[in-house]
């Protein structure tokens, strides 16, 4: 199996660029949201139940893919303080005791344009994060650090292309 992370701030594109994407390959999609909401349900967010039935629902679903020989799925993911360090070596240890292997890629976009794209009606489907003044928080407190994330294999500019553009070019970068 192979794993494609994308990941990224909060309104990257990351959930309209993986649908796009999986359109292209064929691959599954398994965005954040799909966890984070079911679990919004009942805990709230950053709270111990909710922070390790979170990364235990994620690591079960990598684990279940790659253990029944699935040829591709396509994670989305926005690194914050909730998520345990822990969590991408335990994403790739899972990965490499099936022989599967995993593709990082970071989306990224200029502060002013992701901070317009907030608000969009797309982004009130899920529980994400809508308010431009709590962003300014979170990101002011360093709440969004991507430091302890692997090096990607591509850097996609969400700014410089339409959805399905960068959707083309990670599956070009892929050899998809």
């Amino acid at each position: 199996m192979r794993l494609i992370f994308l990941y990224g701030l909060p309104a990257t594109g990351k959930h309209t660029i993986a649908q796009h994407l999986a359109t292209l390959t064929g691959y599954k999609l398994f965005h954040n949201h799909l966890a984070v909401d079911l679990l919004l349900s009942v805990f709230d967010f950053g709270t111990q139940p909710f922070v390790e039935l979170r990364e235990q629902i994620w690591l079960s679903v990598f684990e279940q893919a790659a253990a029944t020989n699935l040829p591709g799925l396509i994670f989305t993911f926005a690194p914050e303080r909730t998520v345990r360090p822990t969590f991408i070596p335990a994403t790739l240890d899972i990965l490499a005791h099936h022989h599967a292997t995993v593709d990082f890629i970071e989306l990224t976009c200029p502060l002013p344009e992701l901070k317009q794209r907030l608000d969009n009606p797309s982004r009130q489907r899920f529980q994400k994060l809508t308010s431009t003044t709590l962003f300014d928080q979170l990101h002011a407190d360093g709440v969004f650090d991507a430091s302890h994330m692997p090096t990607p294999r591509l850097t996609v500019d969400t700014s410089l292309h339409t959805p399905e553009a960068a959707a083309e070019a990670i599956a070009q970068a892929l050899g998809l």
